[in-house]
């Protein structure tokens, strides 16, 4: 199922992660911003929108600590809008999600803005 080929891929990323900074070794790369921004919206969005919760980021300390690393990065966080993000999402798709309802969430953004070692990877 793609639940099945979902949780794959993000196995092999944390593996990945676990052994360098970033994708593609010790510099930041387009795969890297792009893998940050679904990873971003994975737990408070993507785990219940499309019932992919079989791994949670939050629960993944490679991985958290890896979208630590990049949200920390000068001016990054300034464009992530996690509030905006699960309004469009919860809202957009009424045969989905009748009543618009936007859930809480488990403060994804609050846990990027602690520390990290990442840097020490180089």
């Amino acid at each position: 199922t793609a639940c099945i080929e979902v949780t794959r891929i993000y196995d092999e990323f944390a593996a990945t992660l676990e052994k360098q900074r970033f994708l593609s070794g010790n510099s930041i790369s387009e795969a890297d911003i792009r893998l940050f921004v679904t990873l971003f919206r994975f737990d408070e969005v993507y785990a219940f929108y499309f019932k992919t919760n079989a791994r949670l980021v939050l629960l993944t300390p490679v991985l958290l600590d890896y979208c630590r690393d990049i949200y920390q990065m000068h001016g990054v966080s300034d464009t992530c809008d996690m509030e905006q993000i699960k309004t469009h999402f919860f809202s957009s798709h009424a045969e989905l999600n009748t009543f618009s309802i936007v859930p809480r969430g488990l403060g994804f953004v609050n846990k990027l803005k602690e520390p990290h070692d990442r840097a020490s990877m180089e």
